[in-house]
């Protein structure tokens, strides 16, 4: 949670920058709209504030803004990947391709922060429900001592009112001394309210405008709408911009709706509508009850909607065609903002599985000291066996074990074959030495040479890779930021699930790809060869501020006409690097009567 706050933290600051700009463009195409295009804009505003807190995963829209994407998940190197060393330093091993190298994010937000931020935001969210309760108690003792309406001349009035508005089903209406001007309200069943002072003194004109105002709000579901706007306000109590522009929203309401009325009572009654509202204004406060809907409103609002009355024209077909190209364009682009709000769909966080033949180890002294999983797969019985369920089904970045699937990319895509798979090197002097040469498909897969795989990225373009990660199923399929960084600023990530269920598809070609590109992979990931069998595998290490925090050891072993699939991850504050994973794989795999590596 407190890491969601971070990131949630960020979004708002997103938020304030994308309603600035909605205002702005608001205003300035303010002649291209219809008042109620006016106000139909603002739910596309509201959408976008709910996208935060709710998945999104299979929708795909337009980015036009992922390069703030980066931003959210913290600074990260790109061409510069940086050695383990502690790794190197502390592991006694002598082969290459063991040498792994982490990823390097910078993060330096502390989590205390997050939970700080957390604590007060679930604070101000209780204090809303409180107020927001204590209305609904309110409007309920309202509700409670209200009557149905009496008046027989105010009734044949509605009833009138009804047939203009061509509402065909009758809305209850009520009449009560506790409201000094009429509300509907209701989620269900919505109701109209009337005080009875209005009854009273009963002005057959100024009761017309009034029903058929509230009628307004009924045959457009504004009662609906204030609960979705009452639901913004609570999640963004402390947010000032959000609460004017749900202001600006209700005026705009407002406007929308004195303008449905204009269109039914002729252009001879502009007048006689406007001073209801003038000569209503004193009497009329705004209404208590954040979810019903109303004539009131405050000053301000009333001197805005006089200003639209006396200027008020019928719309023409033109204008009416301006008004809806005008909100497609605005949706469009709004549209491009979800990626960097969606919260939770760029997490995505769970994988969900078949867990049919699955058996569950205790592995909890081999992982001493580490939070992870271990994933099997016999292919020939269709069983697994899982260390840690949660962990193994929790998506998190791949560090260099994606690179399998970039050099398939690469082979794919024609940037190399597997006769022909050398890459120049660019002369730049790297930390790990075997990383400054010349360098083929096998020994960059052996030597994790980043620089290798981000040259075969720089061939093609974001949209090309997002297809590709997106046919072959990979994780959640999230690709954005720069070419040379998409797998490297942690949006792209996969559970050890997933990383033994795509091994599968590649040891089978399943994604039916060339053969021989497949060939070339999987000679590329081969580590050893005994009597006993075949073993292939690759490493990855993440690094954060400094510190190793994530090592991946994923692989299969052919053995006895059986191929064994596994997946390895380890984490922690530090120390949790490919090496360790690689120690810890080995020591299940001999345990399990796999593989002896000595």
């Amino acid at each position: 949670m407190a890491e969601f706050m971070i990131k949630f933290f960020i979004c708002n600051i997103f938020i304030s920058i994308i309603i600035g700009i909605f205002l702005l463009v608001k205003h300035l195409l303010r002649n291209y709209l219809t008042s109620r295009t006016q106000y139909n804009l603002w739910f596309l505003l509201l959408g976008l504030l709910i996208v935060p807190f709710i998945p999104i995963q299979e929708i795909h829209f337009p980015r036009i803004f992922t390069w703030f994407e980066t931003l959210k998940n913290g600074s990260v190197s790109t061409i510069e990947t940086v050695m383990n060393k502690t790794a190197l330093q502390n592991q006694p091993y002598t082969a290459n391709w063991m040498n792994d190298f982490s990823i390097f994010v910078n993060r330096k937000t502390p989590s205390i922060i997050g939970s700080i931020l957390c604590i007060l935001w679930c604070v101000g969210i209780c204090f809303m429900l409180i107020n927001l309760i204590n209305s609904i108690y309110h409007f309920h003792a309202v509700k409670k001592s209200a009557l149905p309406l009496q008046n027989s001349a105010v009734r044949r009035l509605y009833q009138n009112c009804l047939a203009e508005m061509q509402l065909k089903k009758p809305i209850p209406i009520y009449s009560t001394a506790f409201l000094h001007s009429p509300v509907i309200a209701g989620f269900v069943k919505p109701c109209i309210y009337l005080p009875i002072s209005l009854i009273s003194n009963y002005n057959e004109n100024d009761m017309k405008f009034m029903l058929l105002h509230e009628l307004g709000h009924y045959k457009y579901k504004d009662a609906l709408a204030n609960y979705f706007m009452s639901l913004v306000g609570v999640l963004y109590w402390f947010h000032p911009l959000v609460w004017y522009a749900l202001k600006e929203m209700k005026n705009d309401r407002e406007v929308a709706c004195d303008t449905t009325v204009l269109k039914q009572i002729g252009k001879e009654a502009y007048i006689d509508y406007g001073n209801t509202l003038i000569n209503f204004a004193e009497k009329m406060s705004h209404t208590p009850f954040p979810f019903a809907a109303g004539i009131s409103g405050n000053m301000k609002q009333m001197q805005k909607r006089i200003k639209n009355i006396a200027s008020y024209y019928p719309a023409s077909f033109q204008k009416k065609l301006q008004s809806t190209v005008t909100f497609i364009i605005i949706a469009f682009f709004l549209s491009g903002t979800v990626p960097i709000l969606s919260i939770q769909a760029l997490e995505k966080n769970r994988y969900h599985f078949d867990e049919t033949n699955v058996s569950y180890l205790d592995l909890h002294n081999i992982f001493e000291g580490y939070e992870g999983s271990f994933v099997l797969y016999d292919s020939k019985e269709d069983a697994w066996q899982i260390y840690n369920k949660e962990n193994a089904i929790t998506r998190i970045p791949p560090a260099s074990t994606f690179k399998i699937y970039s050099a398939l990319y690469g082979l794919e895509s024609g940037t190399i074959t597997p006769e022909q798979s050398l890459i120049r090197w660019n002369g730049q002097n790297y930390v790990y030495d075997l990383w400054n040469a010349d360098q083929t498909l096998e020994s960059a897969m052996q030597n994790s040479v980043t620089w290798y795989f981000q040259t075969l990225d720089q061939f093609a373009n974001l949209s090309d890779i997002e297809k590709y990660v997106q046919e072959i199923g990979y994780g959640n399929q999230i690709v954005v930021g720069d070419i040379t960084s998409y797998w490297l600023n942690s949006s792209l990530k996969i559970s050890p699930v997933e990383q033994v269920q795509l091994l599968k598809k590649l040891y089978n070609n399943q994604f039916e790809f060339t053969p021989k590109n497949i060939e070339a992979v999987k000679n590329a990931l081969s580590l050893y060869t005994t009597d006993e069998g075949t073993l292939s595998g690759k490493t990855g290490t993440q690094e954060i501020n400094g510190q190793n925090t994530s090592g991946w050891f994923i692989g299969y072993i052919e053995k006895n006409d059986r191929t064994y699939f596994f997946a390895t991850n380890i984490q922690s504050d530090q120390f949790a690097s490919g090496p360790v994973a690689t120690e810890l794989t080995f020591t299940i795999l001999s345990d399990l009567g796999l593989w002896n590596n000595d």
